[in-house]
C-alpha cells in the first residue's frame, strides 16, 4: 500500500517534486510545439491581416 500524502520522507517528495517538474516542462514543450506547428500550417500572412 502507499503511504498517506501527509507521511512522505524528504527522499519522497524530493522525487515527487522532480516528478512533477518534469511533467510540466513536457507539457510547456508540448503546448509550445503545437503553437509553432500552427503558425506553420497557417502561414506568415495570418500575423498581417488587417483588424
Amino acid at each position: 500500500m502507499t503511504k498517506p500524502a501527509s507521511r512522505l520522507s524528504p527522499e519522497e517528495q524530493k522525487r515527487r517534486r522532480k516528478r512533477s517538474l518534469a511533467l510540466a516542462l513536457s507539457l510547456g514543450a508540448l503546448v509550445l510545439l503545437f503553437y509553432v506547428v500552427t503558425i506553420a500550417k497557417l502561414g506568415p500572412g495570418v500575423l498581417q491581416r488587417p483588424m
